[in-house]
């Protein structure tokens, strides 16, 4: 199924920290390239990452964030951009938790 949606931030650090990538080194710079390409993504289609079971959702998502649901989209360069599919009376939400490379994205799920 595909369903357009809007990109919110889970919260304004998250937000800050995706707009210093804009002003910052070259390599960096080219994240916010792939951060802003997968956000047009999820524009077009909230379900454009891959789900992760319940059970593997992190409890402090649940806690800090209130999500019942978590979807991991995939980076270049093995990062894993993680995020909640919302909706607010009839607009859809992708609320982006964090941004992890494999290794952390690995420890914190677990695998």
């Amino acid at each position: 199924m595909r369903l357009s949606s809007k990109i919110k931030f889970a919260d304004s650090k998250i937000k800050k920290a995706f707009e210093e990538l804009e002003h910052s080194k070259v390599e960096e710079k080219q994240f916010y390239q792939f951060l802003v390409q997968a956000f047009k993504n999820l524009e077009e289609n909230a379900f454009a990452g891959i789900q992760i079971p319940k059970k593997q959702i992190p409890k402090e998502y649940a806690l800090k964030y209130g999500i019942d649901n978590c979807w991991k989209y995939n980076l270049p360069n093995a990062w894993r951009l993680l995020y909640a599919v919302e909706r607010d009376e009839v607009i859809i939400l992708s609320v982006i938790l964090e941004w992890l490379d494999h290794k952390k994205y690995e420890r914190k799920f677990k695998y």
